[in-house]
């Protein structure tokens, strides 16, 4: 797969950890793509479809109340004094946290894929599982984990089907983006 050069990845510190982050383009709205657990910067920006969307937006595993400040110094790395929020997966809570938290930072929030809640109940029935299916899935997550080239590609984007060449590099984006049991 052909690739063109990423841009470069930096660093911002929120608290004891350091947050790896890109800038792509320069438009007039500051945007901060708040992803899931699963990302891996550099093995992302290969997929053309991925690289393709970044760009398109460029113009234009602690608590959330602790995670939620490392937008916050991804934006003070960069200059933001505001800026409109994308929150994907479990980036979507920590963008809606980061935005009533800091209204005066936020000038829009946006929400991809993201979940207010996973666990389903009778109150709940948009969870994905309830207690129990969670704790079953998530029992043998860490012997699974790495290993997502038969299921996953139908889960993410079922609209490609078996493509091999999708199933390898997000097989590669999983295994950069953390250890088993820090997944877990």
């Amino acid at each position: 797969m052909a690739t063109t050069s990423a841009p470069v990845i930096r660093f911002a510190r929120s608290g004891d950890v350091d947050i790896a982050y890109q800038v792509v383009g320069d438009g007039p709205v500051d945007l901060v793509f708040s992803q899931g657990s699963l990302t891996h910067l550099q093995v992302e920006w290969e997929l053309p479809a991925y690289r393709n969307y970044c760009e398109r937006l460029g113009p234009g595993t602690q608590p959330l109340e602790e995670r939620m400040d490392d937008i916050r110094a991804v934006m003070d790395a960069v200059g933001s004094e505001r800026a409109a929020l994308l929150g994907e997966s479990e980036g979507g809570p920590l963008s809606i946290l980061f935005a009533a938290a800091h209204p005066e930072r936020t000038r829009a929030l946006i929400l991809q894929g993201a979940e207010v809640r996973e666990r389903k109940d009778e109150d709940w029935p948009w969870g994905e599982s309830t207690p129990e299916e969670m704790e079953a899935y998530f029992g043998t997550f860490a012997e699974r984990y790495g290993k997502p080239k038969d299921t996953w590609p139908a889960v993410f984007a079922p609209s490609l089907g078996p493509a091999p060449w999708f199933s390898d590099w997000l097989a590669r984006v999983v295994v950069n983006s953390a250890t088993p049991n820090a997944a877990a």
